[in-house]
């Protein structure tokens, strides 16, 4: 009698433990559903978005959207202007030289920008306007222009300071550019002997 009351006890004791267990269970998978797209959605993720999503991400999709084409083409801008780069510094460089002569120049005989009726400053500002174009124009030849124009200017219309200076850019002398504005030899020989001597008067 004692067994059957002891084995009833026993089992009663263990379906209450069972339901306890499957209670706790039910509650604990009701709380992570109810969290919908919180904490419960995604361990290891709380409150931030799911693996794989981010800027990282979006770098990786637009190079294998574009096939690598926006890799490459990170790397051939970076060449072509790597190119414009060293060909624009060069030209920089021979016009910084070239300023710096001219600079020496103005100090060691300030009488040439009194020969072309105007001041060292004037005189330096119009050359160095002139090395935008041309960074190979030398002083000398850019005082030569000025002074040719004004000596020839009014009995040849052509002849004026830019065209001289448009001629030596493309690689003529100025001989060859005085004759192509109108010049014959001898004119051009002589206007380029007086030019010279005036000058010559001017850095004394």
């Amino acid at each position: 009698m004692k067994n059957i009351r002891l084995r009833g006890m026993v089992y009663g004791l263990m379906t209450a433990l069972i339901a306890l267990a499957l209670t706790t269970a039910a509650f604990g998978q009701g709380r992570s559903g109810g969290a919908g797209g919180g904490r419960g959605a995604g361990a290891g993720n709380a409150g931030g978005p799911p693996p794989g999503v981010g800027v990282d991400r979006g770098l990786g999709n637009a190079s294998a959207s574009s096939n690598g084409r926006s890799d490459n083409g990170l790397g051939n801008a970076s060449d072509r202007s790597n190119g414009r780069s060293d060909a624009g510094l060069d030209r920089a460089r021979i016009a910084s030289d070239n300023l710096h002569s001219a600079d020496r120049d103005l100090r060691d005989h300030p009488g040439v920008a009194n020969t072309l009726h105007t001041n060292a400053n004037d005189l330096r500002a119009g050359y160095q306007s002139a090395l935008l174009t041309n960074p190979n124009l030398k002083f000398g030849q850019y005082v030569a222009a000025t002074r040719l124009a004004q000596n020839l200017g009014s009995r040849f219309p052509a002849v004026t300071q830019s065209a001289i200076l448009d001629g030596l850019a493309s690689g003529k002398s100025i001989g060859q550019t005085l004759q192509n504005l109108g010049l014959s030899s001898q004119e051009a020989s002589e206007a380029k002997k007086q030019a010279e001597a005036e000058i010559k008067r001017g850095r004394k």
